[in-house]
């Protein structure tokens, strides 16, 4: 698999979030600092995430892109789409119940302009654990499945907040 990359553009109030490659975790701060500034915009009006060329997406990725959807339903009362032509992608998305919160988008007929790729800054090791809690209480938000999936992961992490030591 390819390194993961994420790539940004916006246009008018519409943006582009595209992932590539096998995108992971260590990716997510430079794409929650993104969504922080896009949600913050005023001219903010849509958001497209084209998965077209990921190899691979983490659950804690995942987590992130739901949030998008959450935010976007609540703060503007829009469904976000994905594009999403790789059939493993899409049965990844649809086990995690993002058909419920996304428009999916099976084809690749959406070009758009020039993008910049995010970097990802350095974090200390408790601010990435708290955000791969985040991430995935979002997805168990999604569906009972998410929610026997990751619960013990979830617990573990937490269990490890609250005694450094073990």
């Amino acid at each position: 698999m390819n390194p993961g990359k994420i790539e940004v553009a916006a246009n008018d109030g519409v943006y582009v979030i595209k992932l590539s490659g096998d995108v992971r975790l260590n990716m997510c701060s430079a794409l929650e600092q993104y969504l922080d500034q896009m949600f913050d915009d005023e001219e903010f009006k849509n958001v497209l995430i084209d998965l077209s060329q990921a190899e691979g997406v983490d659950s804690t990725t995942l987590g992130q892109l739901a949030k998008i959807s959450i935010i976007g339903q609540e703060k503007f009362g829009l469904i976000p789409s994905i594009i999403t032509p790789r059939a493993d992608i899409t049965r990844i998305l649809l086990s995690m119940g993002f058909d419920r919160v996304f428009d999916l988008l099976m084809d690749e007929s959406h070009p758009v302009g020039e993008m910049s790729e995010l970097t990802c800054p350095q974090e200390d090791e408790q601010v990435v654990k708290d955000k791969v809690i985040a991430a995935h209480k979002i997805l168990m938000s999604l569906n009972e499945e998410n929610k026997n999936t990751f619960q013990e992961l979830v617990d573990c992490l937490q269990d490890k907040n609250n005694n450094p030591g073990s």
